[in-house]
């Protein structure tokens, strides 16, 4: 008689992986494989589908076996799913009776949002297994009689990871799921102990996946209908397949392109193919190399491109108290290598930009900490410079980093909310301009939030937040051409813009138009042609995508 397991799946987001939807983690499709492969009927469902159905906990109980993934060190900001808390992890376990409940991830950690600011480990009642280490190995390892642990043996997973392919069909937002791909674990910087903070140093020096391995589990996930795909899981592309040893190794562009190449044969008709984390410090040491290193990313990738730069902080004695990546001037070298290489549009959508993430609350951390912040974001506006976005979070220590005994939590709360709004007004608003300008078209939104005002995100890297002003329904896909910005948004209208249809609350965001010129053309519809429009509206930058439907 054929075994049943359900994945209940509630969410990651650690330094270097994220599982939130419309993000898959590889936690969830290896462990799918392990299953898979000893004859599991597996069914995999998600905290946010058990929060809207509670009979789904029966569902859950009738099954042999529970596997729960979760867990965050990293918490953000999150519009596609919302990730288990503690309390809610805790009370699955507490609620099941039948099935052997397994438990895995950076849960583990004792995180939780919401949960406080320290990370504490703890037990966490009502589960029979703990998995430490690699979650799929750990549990392939406990299914055999061993311990509940692994160490990360990409011999072993790499076929998991091929093997639990299936299981993407049975998430809701299939197909588009953003298939986040493992690359390698650990850091380059461990062997000085890494950033004070970060958490991927517990998986101790770099190892790497083989090209033809990423390539493979891209083939078995394209075949079974995905067309979004990121590199996401790993610290530093940039190093990828670069032996352990150096703390700030040369790129090497020859494994990229080998790596990209795999990707692309197997998936030509991918619809995106983005990264994440790249180190600042790495393209500062060796610009030329990582330009080169680049310049193969944004050959083999899609448009709108996003790599990730663990900045932290632009105050130099912060950098140096807490082994962070790269003093202040390298990051703005390494934004400006990225710029030179990835500013470029195409289909009017930059290639790839870096990103920022800012941390408060590390030792050494002043109110002079803020001021240099301000003035460091000031002067990438100032040099004309685009970043796609800005992180700010406060730190979360977790047992084991140093930040956890030596920080200055709860220290300069009004400065760091003093700073996030100068963020948001001052950088970010003109920021969100530069890189998205009128009549930007971005392709495939998916409403993600229906109303009066309807909000969506195309798939991607940090995918930029459109609101639509029409009530759409939620679901539905389609192109948008860029009219006004927000501070972490742009307003758009759909594309070809129906003049003819279009209420008035969404005539008044064409530019150069207004509420009182709105209620004018609303009048004088229907229009037949452009010059009739003008009569009416005067000339408008968004001509070329305006449409005269009877």
């Amino acid at each position: 008689m054929t075994s049943s397991a359900v994945i209940l799946d509630g969410y990651v987001d650690e330094p270097a992986c994220l599982g939130v939807p419309p993000y898959l983690s590889p936690y969830i499709r290896t462990c799918a494989g392990v299953l898979f492969g000893r004859d599991y009927e597996v069914r995999y469902l998600t905290i946010d589908g058990l929060r809207q159905d509670s009979g789904l906990l029966s569902v859950i109980d009738r099954a042999d076996l529970v596997l729960v993934i979760a867990g965050l060190t990293v918490p953000g900001k999150y519009l596609g799913g919302t990730p288990a808390t503690l309390a809610e992890v805790e009370q699955v376990g507490a609620r099941l009776r039948d099935p052997v409940a397994v438990l895995g991830c950076p849960v583990l950690f004792g995180s939780s949002p919401g949960g406080g600011r320290k990370a504490t480990r703890r037990e966490i009642a009502g589960y029979d297994v703990l998995l430490s280490g690699s979650p799929a190995e750990a549990l392939s390892s406990w299914l055999d009689g061993g311990e509940p642990s692994g160490r990360g043996d990409y011999g072993k997973s790499d076929r998991w990871a091929v093997a639990g392919a299936p299981v993407i069909r049975q998430h809701p937002d299939y197909p588009r799921v953003m298939c986040e791909l493992e690359t390698g674990t650990g850091c380059h910087r461990s062997v000085t102990g890494g950033c004070s903070f970060c958490t991927e140093p517990f998986y101790g020096p770099p190892r790497f996946r083989a090209p033809s391995a990423v390539a493979e589990e891209v083939g078995a996930l394209h075949r079974e209908g995905a067309r979004h795909f990121r590199l996401g899981r790993q610290a530093d592309l940039l190093t990828y397949g670069v032996p352990p040893g150096e703390e700030f190794p040369r790129p090497d562009p020859g494994m990229l392109e080998r790596l990209f190449s795999g990707i692309r044969a197997q998936a030509p008709d991918l619809s995106t193919l983005h990264i994440d984390n790249v180190n600042p410090g790495t393209i500062a040491r060796h610009e030329e190399a990582s330009a080169e290193a680049l310049r193969v990313i944004v050959h083999h990738h899609t448009p709108g491109d996003v790599a990730a730069f663990g900045m932290e902080t632009a105050d130099p004695e912060v950098v140096a108290r807490n082994n962070l990546k790269a003093m202040p001037g390298e990051v703005m070298r390494a934004i400006d290598v990225v710029n030179r290489v990835g500013a470029q549009r195409r289909d009017g959508i930059p290639e790839l930009l870096p990103g920022l993430n800012f941390v408060a609350g590390l030792a050494g951390e002043t109110r002079e900490t803020f001021a240099l912040n301000r003035a460091f974001l000031s002067l990438v506006l100032g040099r004309g410079l685009m970043v796609r976005r800005v992180n700010l979070r406060q730190l979360m220590p977790f047992p084991g980093t140093r930040a956890y005994e030596h920080h200055t939590l709860g220290k300069h709360d009004r400065e760091f909310r003093r700073f996030k709004e100068w963020v948001r007004k001052e950088f970010d608003l003109p920021m969100v301009s530069r890189v998205f300008p009128a009549g930007t078209v971005i392709r495939s939104v998916e409403v993600e939030v229906a109303g009066p005002t309807s909000f969506g995100r195309p798939m991607g890297s940090y995918p930029i937040l459109v609101g639509i002003p029409l009530s759409l329904a939620e679901g539905e896909v389609l192109d948008a051409v860029v009219v006004d910005w927000g501070m972490r948004s742009v307003t758009a209208l759909p594309v070809p813009v129906d003049v003819n249809h279009l209420p008035i609350k969404a005539l008044r965001w064409l530019p150069g138009v207004g509420k009182k010129r709105a209620a004018a053309i609303a009048a004088a519809r229907p229009f037949r042609s452009k010059e009739e429009f003008r009569l009416v509206a005067g000339i408008t930058p968004l001509e070329g995508f305006l449409a005269f439907r009877p």
